[in-house]
């Protein structure tokens, strides 16, 4: 297999910024490793639960500590027990670990929490950070009808929110709107759905300079045009694509034209300022539309900016209808291998499980058995970078986006050559 670019190699300046990244290493795969290593961060999850709480918790990890972390630690999707919970319950579910935990009764336990004491000083409405996402949670691992009446409430409220992104705004909470509305059929989900899409469309604006249709957010102080999984377009689109069936016809065919011109005006060539393609060139895309800081070339490798995450998000763009399309996510692919590993953790958010998920889609896409190999080739490394910090902090980093349950998720996947990204493709 070759070897991706990292550290003491020739880096592709304009793709990538190769401090961000690091050599590949860990073993060669291994069904048997990997299921040791799932099953060795589930027994560190349980252990390092903290004793005397009120419902499942664990400690802050310094690395997702800041000053704003509240005082009984997080209970949402991205950082808290609601995340965690949902990641044990799903390994037990597919067979991949026993019942470790009672991931039901946490959940309930969790939610109260939360209701009574909010991450963020008050419940709102985010998917990843807020009251969607554990009620989303407990609704799953619980059936609980008032979790679906308060899931409606909460997605209702968020649809006109002002960061127009997916981690706060409407792009998030509308993906648990699909995620219901698949799993009961009801028509309410539906509309709601739809309503939500009534309102991304109208904010989804022609951009002369960038010469493609972009979102605007107005997010922590600042206006600015991301692009990324996270914030930006590819988080957008995401929910658009993945419930491409429910939009008329008219509308199908806008969102799949304004991917396809959205990709192709901003990807980024190595060794070339411009857009164009060419060659056999991997690509990339940078944050967005504004000047990045001094220092800085705003071009990232990761799940939240960049290509791991445009590959995701877009995946459910049809294959196949747009020949241009597949050969930008296939470009993508390649600059996520050269790029190599995450330096900064194994997580899914900015580490490297979540850049393997984007060789779990295009194995998924093409069928092409190198991109199954080169994921499994990232989760030995994340294994590797997840044992190391251990070591380093004496504990595990138990968060489903961030930390160890995600990467024991990944790790599954890899096994099975499943492609759903967690708590978003799939709850």
């Amino acid at each position: 297999m070759n070897q991706p670019r990292g550290h003491g190699r020739m880096p592709d300046i304009a793709l990538f910024e190769p401090e961000r990244h690091e050599a590949l290493g860990g073993a060669p795969w291994s069904e048997e490793r990997a299921r040791a290593a799932i099953g060795a961060i589930v027994e560190g999850v349980v252990r390092e639960r903290l004793p005397g709480s009120a419902w499942p918790r664990w400690p802050l990890h310094p690395l997702d500590a800041d000053g704003d972390a509240p005082r009984t630690g997080f209970k949402g999707l991205y950082l808290g027990s609601a995340g965690v919970l949902w990641a044990l319950a799903c390994l037990q579910r597919e067979g991949a670990v026993p019942q470790a935990l009672d991931a039901a009764a946490g959940i309930e336990q969790a939610a109260a929490a939360y209701l009574d004491e909010p991450d963020t000083g008050a419940v709102l409405p985010s998917y990843f950070l807020g009251e969607a996402g554990v009620q989303l949670v407990r609704w799953r691992l619980t059936g609980a009808p008032d979790a679906q009446e308060r899931l409606f409430a909460s997605i209702r409220s968020n649809i006109a929110n002002p960061t127009n992104e997916a981690l706060w705004g409407a792009p998030g909470t509308m993906v648990a709107a699909w995620h219901l509305w698949q799993a009961t059929g009801q028509e309410r989900w539906r509309r709601l759905f739809l309503d939500n899409v009534d309102e991304v469309w109208r904010t989804w604006l022609p951009d002369e300079k960038a010469g493609c249709h972009l979102w605007t957010q107005d997010l922590y102080g600042k206006v600015v045009q991301y692009f990324g999984a996270g914030h930006g377009f590819a988080g957008n689109a995401y929910p658009l694509l993945k419930g491409a069936a429910l939009l008329d016809d008219e509308r199908r065919e806008i969102l799949y034209e304004r991917c396809v011109t959205m990709l192709r005006m901003t990807a980024k060539r190595a060794g070339r300022e411009d857009g164009e393609l060419g060659g056999d060139g991997a690509v990339n895309w940078p944050a967005g539309t504004f000047t990045p800081r001094a220092g800085s070339t705003s071009m990232l490798m990761q799940w939240c900016h960049g290509a791991p995450g445009f590959i995701t998000a877009l995946a459910d763009f049809p294959a196949g209808r747009s020949a241009e399309f597949d050969d930008l996510l296939v470009r993508a692919g390649r600059a996520v291998w050269r790029a190599g590993p995450l330096a900064k953790g194994h997580g899914l958010c900015h580490g490297t499980a979540g850049n393997g998920y984007a060789f779990l889609k295009l194995f998924r896409r093409t069928g092409d058995a190198l991109w199954l190999e080169r994921a499994r080739a990232f989760a030995m490394h994340a294994v590797m970078q997840c044992e190391r910090m251990r070591q380093q902090y004496g504990h595990g980093r138990n968060t489903l986006w961030t930390g160890d349950p995600g990467l024991a998720i990944f790790l599954w996947h890899c096994h099975t050559g499943t492609a759903e990204m967690p708590a978003l493709d799939f709850v």
